[in-house]
């Protein structure tokens, strides 16, 4: 459950890398606080971005909190994001990879087909439903919304055939992510711009969806699992039209919105979504990855949990970090041969050093 915006440093410059890295930090911290150290699993790259928005909307300074040493910052302590931003992002994480134990659960993947594993998963979801009901209450949201779409998102799924309109499948994940983003404006005391983030938020989960389900399709297919191309008879060609239709329009929605600082939520919501789309239909249609080199789990509670339970479920295994053992500095895995691309709404961009770096469209 990484997410789909995954930036790295040749891709986002150094002061919003920084900006980056704590408030990703600043989810990891508010989900163990708030609901212990298992929910740190829950973390996950799209989520921050909810915490992003309160603070680029809010007029008063950046919130931050000094946070203790963490090994993928090379034990070294740093200032992370804080605030109602933060427990926001952490309550909507909860509340969906709670849906998300229970769609692994239902389905029977991987370990979760076995029944011991499958009877803890319940348990887990079960209480991460009930923290994130108490932690939305605190902040003014109901993650009843969450919960609504994502029983809804099953039964869709199960009576989908091929013919089925796609975007039918989409449309839970559409309405929780657009009610929380939506819920980003009240929080920062801007309710002018709730209507243009509920239509950014609500093409962001189209994305979410359809990047997921491209990205899945082939191991899906060969597993015999479910996947709503497959299900539906969906070319990746219209797929992908769908996906960069949605870039576009998430664009054409942020420019309706009024921040105090646009910077941050410009870059991961403009720019690193486009990366994305291009990375799951130009990487995955063009190169076949050798049987031998499996793609890593995404399961919340498979791999992410060893994480946890040594501290670094903050998962920033994609950035460059200092390994805690021998101070030097290593490259993550979105960090190699990920030489940026250029900005398609910039002028001037050649190479790493300039990327939307004092360009033209205020990133």
């Amino acid at each position: 459950m990484f997410g789909i915006i995954r930036p790295c440093r040749h891709s986002l410059p150094e002061p919003l890398r920084a900006a980056w890295l704590a408030h990703l930090c600043g989810l990891c911290l508010a989900l163990r606080d708030g609901h212990g150290q298992l929910a740190r699993t829950a973390t996950n790259y799209d989520g921050l971005v909810i915490s992003v928005l309160v603070e680029a909307q809010s007029a008063a300074s950046p919130s931050r909190r000094q946070a203790g040493p963490c090994p993928l910052r090379g034990m070294r302590g740093a200032q992370v994001a804080d605030g109602e931003g933060a427990r926001l992002a952490a309550t909507v994480s909860l509340a969906l990879a709670s849906a998300k134990v229970r769609d692994h659960v239902l389905d029977g993947d991987g370990v979760f087909a076995r029944r011991p594993v499958a009877s803890t998963a319940r348990r887990v979801a079960r209480r991460w439903d009930r923290q994130s009901g108490r932690a939305g209450d605190t902040v003014g949201f109901d993650t009843a919304v969450l919960l609504e779409a994502a029983d809804r998102q099953g039964e869709l799924e199960r009576t989908a055939t091929a013919g089925s309109p796609l975007l039918t499948l989409t449309e839970p994940t559409e309405t929780a992510t657009a009610a929380a983003t939506a819920h980003t404006a009240v929080l920062a005391g801007r309710p002018g711009n709730a209507a243009a983030l509920h239509e950014a938020g609500r093409l962001f989960g189209r994305l979410a969806h359809l990047l997921d389900a491209a990205e899945d399709q082939a191991e899906d297919d060969a597993n015999g699992a479910w996947n709503p191309l497959t299900a539906t008879g969906t070319s990746r060609a219209e797929a992908e039209r769908l996906c960069r239709d949605a870039v576009h329009g998430i664009r054409l929605a942020l420019a309706e919105v009024e921040f105090t600082n646009q910077a941050l939520p410009h870059r991961l919501l403009a720019h690193e979504t486009q990366r994305a789309v291009d990375r799951v239909f130009n990487q995955i249609d063009h190169e076949t990855p050798a049987p031998e080199q499996p793609r890593p789990s995404r399961d919340p509670l498979g791999a992410c949990a060893m994480w946890a339970l040594l501290a670094c479920s903050c998962q920033l295994l994609c950035c460059e970090h200092e390994d805690p053992w021998s101070g030097e500095r290593r490259e993550g895995f979105c960090s190699r041969n990920n030489c940026c691309d250029g900005c398609d709404c910039c002028s001037g961009c050649d190479g790493c050093d300039c990327c939307c770096d004092g360009c033209g469209c205020d990133c």
